[in-house]
């Protein structure tokens, strides 16, 4: 079962693109948008994440860091955001600490039988570390509720 909104958000430490560990519990004080994607270099997790890029001022606006999490290493990663000019964290989740703590790891991914890759998820935890939205999408084909995030965003 995910991590429904009114938890505490289970803290992460996790490499960027740049090799820093990034804490979640480095960010209290700041509104956090965590977006699992299962993979990087797939159609719906570009246009998901190219999504983000284009409209990073309405996070920033709102005071939210935004991270972009899958079980990619950090260097695909790396290479999937400096294609895709992604102005926003990717965090590599390739031990899958994280999307076992926020229960969105797939048993077997539906497509190609592969197993240990993330759900397409999304969480806004507030300043304080408790999860405002928490959403899980059905399928990996399907985005989230950009427009549901940024009215969480808006309300903190």
């Amino acid at each position: 079962m995910s991590i429904q909104a009114g938890a505490v958000a289970p803290d992460f430490s996790l490499f960027d693109t740049d090799k820093n560990k990034v804490s979640l519990a480095d960010q209290k004080g700041k509104n956090v948008v965590v977006l699992f994607f299962p993979l990087a270099f797939t159609g719906v997790c570009t246009t998901e994440l190219c999504n983000v890029r284009d409209n990073i001022s309405l996070y920033n606006n709102t005071n939210a860091v935004v991270f972009g999490v899958s079980v990619d290493s950090l260097f695909s990663l790396g290479k999937f955001r400096d294609e895709q000019k992604l102005n926003f964290q990717l965090l590599s989740d390739f031990n899958k600490e994280a999307a076992k703590a926020f229960g969105v790891l797939y048993d077997t991914f539906p497509a190609f039988e592969m197993q240990g890759v993330s759900k397409r998820a999304a969480f806004v935890i507030d300043a304080a570390g408790v999860v405002r939205y928490a959403e899980v999408c059905p399928t990996p084909g399907d985005l989230p509720n950009f427009a549901a995030i940024q009215q969480t965003l808006n309300s903190l």
